[in-house]
């Protein structure tokens, strides 16, 4: 292995770019696989968890990497494509050790994990050496003392830990995009995604759960009571949210659908009406709507929000009063491209495409396929027969609905790719 530094705190590993030899990125650190053999023994890093393309995870042994700097992992190139299976042997540093409570006998500190370091040993494997353990918080603002300390100088870092908090494994996924973090929350242990879904704030939960396999989504509400499980799904895109709530038992939808703001449920309702597989049914009610006396920076303010997919944001509805789905009159779309080189203070009504052709509710999968490929469009109004506005499709809500179901699962497992692969 070539230059490395002393020492590497795994946390700060997590989502560093992986590269080969001739410098093309080939995936990204998701977590780090170890022997724990005891406390008092330095446990062997086997290697780490690698997400490469397709969100898929692999194992990438620690023999494979050459070099780990501040901002990039360095590989031979040479990976196995098959998916990473954890073997009751190995620990998941990330998944696994973070917020792990634990002793320091020689002061009697108390405090949960929030950083594990690694280095090299003389015979070059590479080893956990030091743990990085925060007390309790005192008082009403003071932050607890951290500590940072040697291994074998901690108790309680092996073993089953029936209460194991989350707060330090939140912070790393709070900081990852929602799809990777639907990822990581897919391969955690059964009580450590427990652990993580009761910590996750709503919002955030929310966003993670419509990254995540149907199966995932409905297991998870599961664990919630009804009234968060119906605050989630008001969270959620009203589509997204539709899609799950048509898979939970009848009984259990109708529960969550009355405990929600009524304007939320109406709008999944609506969207739950539509015949399957039909523009109706995969579109977003909520684009960004505006009406016509609305100017171009007003516009623009809109398409800044950081919430938007780049898809909704490509777009503008213009429609009279009222603004909500289903609308007043639709009158058109302005492109943001076109927005961007109008006058900030001029009317968004005299930048409208009135040219572009609308979607039906009813129009099928395949209509929507052809119409968005055929105007080179990335969104597309739908529009009822009174030509009202009720949402709009876009390329990733078209994809979501073509690719086979499971693709999700088949995306991460890598089925029927090769599984050495030169990268």
């Amino acid at each position: 292995m070539s230059t490395a530094p002393a020492r590497v705190y795994v946390a700060r590993l997590v989502g560093l770019p992986i590269f080969d030899p001739q410098g093309d990125q080939v995936g990204k650190v998701r977590d780090l696989v170890v022997a724990v053999r005891s406390e008092i023994h330095q446990p062997r890093v086997l290697g780490m968890v690698a997400e490469v393309f397709g969100r898929r995870r692999i194992f990438v042994p620690m023999t494979r990497v050459t070099n780990i700097d501040s901002g990039q992992v360095y590989t031979t190139g040479l990976l196995n494509m098959r998916r990473f299976e954890q073997r009751p042997t190995e620990t998941l540093v990330i998944g696994q050790m973070l917020d792990r409570s634990v002793l320091i006998p020689s002061t009697g500190a108390r405090g949960t994990v929030y950083d594990v370091a690694m280095e090299q040993a003389r015979n070059r494997d590479w080893v956990l050496s030091r743990v990085a353990i925060q007390e309790p918080t005192k008082g009403l603002r003071r932050r607890g003392q951290t500590h940072v300390v040697e291994w074998r100088d901690v108790e309680g870092l092996i073993g089953r830990e029936e209460s194991q908090g989350a707060t330090h494994l939140i912070a790393a996924l709070n900081e990852m995009r929602p799809a990777d973090a639907a990822a990581m929350l897919h391969d955690l242990p059964p009580e450590r995604r427990t652990a993580v879904v009761a910590a996750l704030d709503d919002e955030r939960l929310a966003n993670v759960l419509e990254e995540l396999p149907e199966e995932d989504q409905v297991e998870i509400l599961e664990l919630l009571d009804s009234e968060r499980a119906a605050d989630i799904l008001e969270e959620m895109s009203p589509d997204d949210a539709a899609d799950l709530i048509a898979d939970l038992p009848p009984e259990t939808a109708a529960t969550l659908l009355s405990l929600m703001e009524p304007e939320e449920a109406e709008d999944v309702r609506r969207l739950m009406s539509y015949v399957e597989n039909t523009a109706g049914a995969m579109m977003t009610s909520e684009p960004v709507i505006l009406g016509p006396d609305a100017t171009i920076a007003d516009a623009l303010a809109h398409v800044r929000n950081p919430e938007l997919t780049p898809a909704l944001a490509a777009l503008v509805y213009v429609c009279r009063q009222p603004l909500e789905t289903p609308t007043g009159k639709f009158l058109g779309v302005a492109h943001i491209q076109r927005l961007l080189r109008e006058p900030p203070s001029t009317l968004v009504a005299g930048a409208l495409d009135v040219t572009m052709e609308t979607l039906r509710p009813e129009a099928t999968i395949d209509e929507v396929a052809a119409h968005l490929a055929t105007y080179n469009l990335v969104a597309a109004p739908v529009v009822d027969e009174n030509g009202h506005l009720v949402g709009a499709v876009t390329v990733d809500d078209l994809l979501d609905h073509m690719l086979p179901e499971g693709w999700r699962d088949r995306a991460r497992s890598g089925t029927d790719l090769p599984q050495e692969a030169g990268l």
